[in-house]
């Protein structure tokens, strides 16, 4: 019983990562998941008692359980049935696409990584960069919603850190569930983005199937009544200006959408958001695009452009000249209920043909995108740049341009605008707005005269045309 047994070394490896492997899968992994399911619990818990919050049980059902239900719903499975007989292709590799592409769409929420990672990380990212501020809400209106009703955040995309923004100022009333771009798509973002309940989008995608699978998933979370964010114009604004709305996740949403009250369905309501920065990190790349044929920064060279953007403003932050980038701010606008809307038409949108349907998406986009546009805010640096763009080539005095700033900021006023006025003090927002121009260099000044930049123009443009829209609708 005690003599020595001697063994290969390699089998002695092998026994040795058996029972490493014995040991994980028997101790430390039932540990580790009954932990952060009490962790999950407690954070529920949180979320019931301090947070105006309700998670549906969509979003708590476990991922491969909703991969199996949007594989095996009826209308996926007669898509790929007919993709198979008209691609004349094997049903089983249909499948397998089919499986694919649920797995990319379907996110895996978790509500520790939600409110406990994604929250703190969101919201020390956006009070880092920028001034953070809800301008305007409609309160009332919004306190009227049915709170059974499936609400949609719709959206004006001017920066990616829309999304952090966004989930950041709505984290203490719901959880959203964004539609993200491929570019998010890269490990580890991907993990943590489907953790946080979002979904991927592929953009412009014409695969049939893809599109079929993509919608009914999007359908299954509204019935469940999962909140979502979407944003209309598809993508990030190149010049500044809304762009015009694009109809695929809205259709998705309204083509099933029955107004009726019976069996527990619920309202769909959408909620306009207007959001504005007083600089966004992506300017001048996204004005790029408006040049095709300009020159690229290779990848060292963006490395080097965005090292030296780091310490440029890490010497600001040292030296106490850091202002971050300004104000970030969002209003939330009143909510467009859809039942109302089919009601009031007298439309049932499951019974339309694709043409019927198409025309009312499209005038509820286009309702969407002026609702939205009414509601972004005005803030100091659009404001001064809406100002200097009527006349790129005249400098004027700094007491010229601030009458020229009050007397815009009552006309914006006259006609509804929202402007956000940092401390309540007119002079105070053109200072900051002016401030940010001309730290920059947008904006030069010379012997007490300002006057945009020549080679600035265009981005001096970029910021006015943020409210461009409202000076279109007789502001100016």
């Amino acid at each position: 019983m005690t003599a020595t047994v001697a063994v290969p070394l390699w089998v002695l490896i092998v026994l040795a990562g058996f029972a490493a492997w014995a040991v994980l899968v028997l101790l430390l992994v039932p540990g580790m998941r009954w932990f952060f399911r009490r962790r999950i619990r407690l954070v529920l818990r949180h979320i019931g008692g301090r947070l105006k919050v309700e998670l549906p049980s969509f979003k708590l059902t476990r991922r491969q359980v909703l991969i199996d239900r949007l594989f095996h719903d009826h209308q996926v499975q007669a898509a790929a049935a007919a993709h198979a007989v008209a691609g004349n292709e094997v049903l089983g590799d249909v499948w397998r696409r089919v499986d694919r592409y649920a797995r990319e769409i379907v996110p895996s929420f978790n509500a520790y990584v939600y409110y406990r990672i994604g929250y703190a990380l969101a919201r020390a990212a956006a009070r880092a960069l920028y001034r953070v501020r809800i301008g305007f809400a409609d309160e009332a209106a919004l306190a009227r919603i049915d709170p059974k009703s499936t609400i949609v955040f719709v959206i004006n995309h001017r920066s990616n850190m829309d999304y952090v923004l966004v989930a950041f100022l709505a984290a203490e009333r719901a959880t959203l569930s964004f539609a993200v771009g491929e570019w998010a798509r890269i490990w580890p973002l991907q993990q943590l983005i489907r953790a946080m309940g979002a979904y991927f989008v592929r953009r412009n995608s014409g695969d049939a199937l893809y599109r079929t699978v993509l919608s009914r998933y999007v359908q299954m979370a509204s019935a469940a009544g999962v909140t979502q964010a979407v944003f209309p114009e598809g993508g990030l604004t190149v010049d500044g200006r809304l762009r015009p709305p694009k109809f695929g996740l809205l259709d998705y949403m309204l083509k099933t959408f029955d107004e009726r009250e019976e069996d527990g369905r619920r309202d769909l309501v959408f909620i306009p958001v207007g959001l504005n920065y007083d600089r966004v990190l992506e300017d001048r790349s996204q004005l790029l695009k408006l040049h095709p044929e300009a020159p690229r920064p290779g990848r060292l060279r963006g490395l080097v452009i965005s090292a030296g953007f780091f310490l440029r403003n890490l010497s600001q932050v040292l030296s106490g000249g850091w202002h971050r980038f300004g104000y970030a701010c969002v209003n939330f606008g009143a909510p467009f209920s859809v039942r109302a809307y089919a009601r009031e038409r007298g439309l049932h949108f499951p019974a339309l043909d694709d043409k019927q349907r198409r025309a009312e998406v499209g005038n509820i986009a286009a309702c969407l995108m002026d609702s939205i546009g009414r509601v972004i805010p005005v803030l100091p640096v659009s404001l001064v740049a809406s100002i200097l763009a009527r006349d790129p080539s005249r400098a004027v005095s700094e007491l010229e341009l601030k009458a020229a700033a009050h007397a815009h900021m009552r006309k914006l006023e006259a006609c509804g605008a929202h402007l956000y006025i940092p401390r309540h003090d007119q002079d105070y927002a053109f200072g900051v707005g002016l401030r940010m121009l001309t730290l920059r260099r947008i904006v030069l000044e010379e012997e007490g005269l300002f006057r945009p930049a020549p080679e600035q123009i265009e981005t001096l443009n970029y910021y006015a045309n943020a409210i461009s829209h409202l000076d279109a609708a007789g502001c100016a």
